[in-house]
């Protein structure tokens, strides 16, 4: 997961960024508690973003404050977790593993390095993870291995590999059942596309000097990503994905976190995504690097 799944916590009101930053730390702890302390720092914001989804209940969790090692050991806000946050810390261990396997794969040098060292810190938490959710962990190593075989034939087609990416994160609403899995099924999988989308035009630079597969650099010309065409057509099809997956949201039944995840869907998705077009999403990131719990 990459982190692009945010919140504008300007469009929230206190009480809600409180409800939000609890979940954050809620799922942190949970994450170290029943994956070891390293597995702690994998958690983003993408990873929120699916607790708050899997989590069934409207009553608001119970909230208990702990001293936090991440930030000089302040104390800070969690909520309580219960199994549905417990199965999204496994999942998100799950993904973070595979996609540092990946960066192994695809990555060089430093890159590759750090992906393989990563691979051996956690793999302990993984291993756990993969046991508690092995149907989870197949597809996602399925849906890998499909991915890959994309790259590695050039695919030009942004549909096709974005709709393999988008299948993996659909398969999160496994074990679920009846009208919620489909519901459940259909935002994941148009958040999933949504992400791979912004995550290709974000790197298509960085991937263009290095050589690296990008589908954008293969889909279009030179001359269509000068003159805006690509960004045009791109904006289109992620507002698309924005929109099928808040349509989804609608049916689903109100849970805790409901505000956050409207927020999310309406205002931080939009905000992301103009950041990405407007390359100040890389600026962003820079300024905010190794600080915690930092939002739109």
């Amino acid at each position: 997961m990459f982190g692009y799944i945010r919140p504008v916590f300007s469009r929230m009101s206190e009480e809600e960024q409180d409800a939000f930053r609890s979940c954050y730390c809620g799922l942190c702890r949970c994450m170290g508690r029943r994956f070891g302390q390293a597995s702690r720092l994998l958690l983003n914001y993408d990873f929120v973003f699916l607790a708050m989804l899997l989590w069934q209940g409207k009553e608001s969790p119970e909230r208990e404050e702990k001293c936090c090692p991440y930030v000089c050991f302040r104390r800070k806000c969690s909520c309580r977790s219960n199994s549905d946050m417990e199965r999204a810390a496994a999942l998100s261990v799950i993904l973070s593993w595979w996609k540092f396997k990946d960066s192994v794969r695809d990555e060089k040098a430093l890159k590759k390095a750090a992906g393989a060292l990563a691979m051996v810190v956690t793999a302990r938490a993984y291993r756990r993870a993969a046991a508690a959710y092995p149907e989870f962990d197949g597809a996602v190593a399925r849906g890998i291995a499909e991915l890959n075989a994309l790259e590695d034939r050039k695919s030009g087609s942004i549909d096709e590999t974005a709709d393999c990416f988008a299948r993996i994160l659909c398969s999160a609403a496994g074990g679920e059942e009846g009208s919620r899995r489909r519901v459940l099924e259909q935002m994941l999988y148009h958040v999933g596309r949504w992400i791979y989308l912004a995550d290709a035009r974000d790197d298509l630079e960085k991937d263009e000097a290095s050589g690296a597969y990008n589908p954008l650099a293969v889909r279009f010309t030179p001359e269509e990503r000068a003159d805006g065409t690509m960004d045009e057509r791109l904006r289109v099809t992620m507002l698309h994905s924005r929109n099928l997956a808040g349509a989804a949201f609608e049916l689903m039944e109100e849970n805790a976190w409901s505000a956050s995840v409207r927020n999310i869907l309406y205002f931080g998705l939009p905000t992301v995504a103009g950041a990405i077009f407007s390359g100040e999403w890389k600026n962003r990131n820079k300024r905010n690097r190794g600080r915690t719990g930092q939002s739109l």
